[in-house]
This record gives structure tokens, C-alpha cells and sequence, in this order.
């Protein structure tokens, strides 16, 4: 597993694929964890391991294809959610025009960050916080759209801004504090998503 991993590590310099020669420090722990420890250490610390993979960014044809159609997404949702808001709207492809100024859910905007950061703890959450592999997979999956309904708000609320406040504080100040707010409400919501799992999940009756 050792020559494994150096193996992808010189396939990954030599053919500039950073997300391989990143990837064969894991497998390289792993052959050392068996060879020093044998194989049921590995898998006390298997979680410990793969959850390494997500420190690992996304390999870029992978990347771009996950982001542009997150761009439209949260573009269609934000252009069906203002003009319930009075604000009228018209979508082309990831840029909304408001009366004011147009808008553009540019590759920043897409909340594929958001959505990482999210997906990842609540990866933790379900392991730390719950024995049951339904809830935390169940947790795990409702931080996708979670993530992508809160950015859905963050454009909306940026939009509101643009319509009725000031457009330069709306994309400058904004835009940018709203993140965090609004990854936040998210940890919230994923906190309550789990509270429900508990709630409805069928209790084992000890006989």
C-alpha cells in the first residue's frame, strides 16, 4: 500500500495532477498505519483517515462542472423568489438584471464553498453526535440542499438590497457579511434537521 502511494505520488508530479499527489499522502498513512499497526488499527482510524479526503480541494474538471450548474441554480432560484418581493427581474444564463443594476452570480457566488464547508461538518456532527448510519446519512445528504437554498437567500437578499437600500453597500459590505450570516442559519438548520431524525426515528424498545 506504501509503494501504492508513492506511486500516485510520482504519477501526480509528473503528470501535474495536484489532487493524485495530494490524495497518496493518505494512502501512504494507511500502508504505514497497517504495516505498523496491522490491519485492525486501520480500521479504528479509517474514519480518521478518509476524512482527510476533504482537505483535499477538488480536482479542477470536477470543480467546474459542479460550480456552473450551481451558478444557474441559485440564479433561477433568486429570479423566481424577487418579484414575490416587488422586484422585477429578468434571467439570462447566471446574470440578473434588476431595474437598478445587474446582477451576476459569478464562480465566488455559486456557494460550492458554503456547500463544502457544510457537507463536511456535518460529516462530524453525525459522527460525534449520533450512533445511528441512517441519521448520519440522512443528516449528511440534507447539508446539500441546505447550503444551496441558504445561498439561494444570500442573492435574494443582496438583490432586496440593490432594489430598496443602496447598490454599492448592497454588493460591497453586504454581500460579504451576509456569508457568514447566512452559513450560520445553516448550522441551524442542519441542527434542527437532526433534532427532527431524532424525533421521528423509530426508539429500539428494551425488552
Amino acid at each position: 500500500m506504501i509503494a501504492f502511494g508513492l506511486g500516485m505520488l510520482i504519477l501526480g508530479q509528473y503528470g501535474a495532477e495536484l489532487f493524485l499527489s495530494r490524495a497518496s499522502l493518505i494512502v501512504v498513512l494507511a500502508g504505514m498505519t497497517v504495516c505498523f499497526g496491522g490491519w485492525p488499527m486501520l480500521r479504528e482510524l479509517r474514519f480518521s483517515l478518509l476524512v482527510l479526503l476533504l482537505a483535499i480541494p477538488i480536482p479542477a474538471i470536477i470543480y467546474n462542472q459542479i460550480t456552473f450548474p450551481l451558478q444557474i441554480l441559485a440564479s433561477k432560484a433568486a429570479s423566481a423568489l424577487l418579484p414575490v418581493f416587488g422586484v422585477p427581474v429578468l434571467r439570462e444564463g447566471n446574470v440578473i438584471d434588476l431595474p437598478t443594476m445587474r446582477l451576476e452570480v459569478a464562480e465566488a457566488c455559486s456557494g460550492i464553498r458554503s456547500l463544502i464547508s457544510l457537507f463536511t461538518l456535518a460529516i462530524f456532527y453525525g459522527y460525534f453526535l449520533d450512533k445511528s448510519v441512517v441519521r448520519r446519512t440522512l443528516l449528511v445528504l440534507s447539508s446539500i440542499p441546505i447550503a444551496i437554498g441558504a445561498n439561494a437567500i444570500r442573492i435574494v437578499g443582496t438583490g432586496l438590497c440593490v432594489q430598496y437600500w443602496d447598490p454599492d453597500k448592497a454588493v460591497g459590505f453586504f454581500h460579504e457579511f451576509s456569508g457568514w450570516v447566512v452559513f450560520l442559519v445553516s448550522l441551524g438548520c442542519l441542527f434542527a434537521v437532526h433534532k427532527m431524525l431524532c424525533l421521528f426515528s423509530p426508539r429500539r424498545v428494551s425488552t
